[in-house]
């Protein structure tokens, strides 16, 4: 089968961005934020040409990447990847419940 498109929503690249921004703030350096997003690209790339590997989760056709203190959640349809969110493990678990209610 071809690899897929991976597609972002809008929900989770604000996600992505902000979390980007807080370690930039945090470590006053960009380097962490450099190093999470080729590991992301890493983790999309793998997600559009074997989907199936991650675990699929309580809602209906969403399945989670984990990266550690991540996690990429996505839905997959013939042609492509769609990224529904974009999660750091360490937040609040009831935001992310109302955030994967919301794209049923």
């Amino acid at each position: 089968m071809a690899e897929r498109i991976v597609i972002w929503t809008r929900t989770a690249d604000i996600q992505l961005v902000g979390i980007l921004e807080y370690w930039v703030k945090r470590n006053k350096s960009n380097t962490y934020s450099k190093k999470l997003i080729g590991l992301v690209a890493k983790r999309t790339k793998q997600i559009a040409k074997t989907p199936f590997i991650h675990k699929s989760t309580d809602f209906k056709g969403i399945r989670v990447a984990s990266m550690g203190n991540f996690s990429i959640f996505y839905k997959i349809t013939d042609e492509q990847i769609i990224i529904t969110s974009f999660w750091d493990n360490r937040q609040d678990p009831k935001k992310l419940l109302k955030i994967l209610k919301s794209k049923k």
